[in-house]
């Protein structure tokens, strides 16, 4: 089935997230006839469409013009106009733009279509070695420490697999939290530039992913997806809390703060968490009284 046709229509289109010959026959076959292709940067779409001798027009959409073009593109969808819709690599609207279009779309009874494809959640999940019958994508961490402890801390107990993004320059500090809160020895996997020349999966403890990313042995370089495996129904919950508390506490949080926030996370008594906050603060080699307020 083509794309031609006397009423609009979105396609949302899955691309390459690394090599370009992923792309499927019928993926091709829509961007070709399509009116017009929305992409998130029109020079990285160029270059597979180069590939796959594609010629339609594409047009740059990305999270900075999104909402100023939603209405326009809209326009154009009611009058009758077959739109493709791409992000940069993989299955748009996965921490890419297009929520709004799509949302938009439907809203006014425009036929929405998938062209399913690549996706480096999946992707990733599959050469993982955890489990993958339930898992939770939590897309790119805060890049502020304080923000990602907050974040991690409220994942602390999540059963499921867990599947985050990361940006090469906040590899280290991203697995040095991911260890701090959910403990050295929970299970992972750091993969690397998936499907590309340089593609690399390193399984192992967290406390080893990260010594090997301080030495380089894992690059910090390309797009990285950080697998995890979820809290196991063996996994204390004192030890749990203790990892988040030493975890705010380290971040200068005072302790009567540090334990309202696990209390809240884990559903924990507020009382107990804070004479426990105590102890760890005057274990700590640096104590002061200036943590205890």
């Amino acid at each position: 089935m083509t794309a031609r046709g006397t009423h609009g229509a979105l396609y949302v289109v899955a691309t390459p997230i690394g090599n370009l010959d992923d792309l499927s026959a019928r993926a091709c076959t829509v961007l070709r006839e399509v009116d017009a292709v929305l992409a998130e940067d029109t020079r990285r779409t160029r270059k597979l469409f180069d590939r796959h001798a594609i010629a339609t027009p594409a047009r740059a959409f990305h999270e900075h013009n999104e909402r100023l073009e939603t209405p326009r593109i809209l326009s154009r969808l009611q009058q009758g106009e077959r739109l493709a819709l791409v992000c940069d690599s993989g299955t748009p609207l996965v921490s890419d733009p297009g929520f709004v279009l799509v949302r938009e779309a439907r809203a006014h009874h425009v036929p929405v279509h998938c062209v399913p494809g690549p996706s480096a959640v999946t992707a990733a999940l599959s050469v993982s070695g955890l489990p993958t019958d339930r898992f939770a994508f939590e897309g790119f961490l805060p890049a502020r420490r304080a923000r990602r402890l907050n974040v991690l801390g409220a994942l602390a107990g999540e059963k499921r697999t867990m599947v985050f993004y990361e940006a090469p320059h906040r590899i280290v500090d991203a697995l040095a939290d991911l260890c701090a809160v959910f403990g050295s020895d929970r299970e992972a996997a750091v993969a690397r530039e998936l499907t590309k020349r340089f593609e690399s999966v390193a399984t192992g403890r967290l406390d080893e992913l990260l010594d090997r990313s301080r030495t380089g042995a894992i690059p910090a370089k390309g797009e990285i997806v950080v697998v995890v495996r979820g809290c196991g129904t063996g996994t204390a919950d004192g030890d749990m809390a203790d990892s988040i508390l030493r975890a705010m506490l380290d971040e200068g949080v005072t302790v009567r703060q540090t334990a309202a926030a696990v209390a809240r996370l884990t559903g924990g008594s507020r009382n107990v968490l804070y004479r426990r906050a105590l102890e760890l603060a005057a274990a700590r080699p640096e104590s002061c009284a200036g943590t205890c307020a």
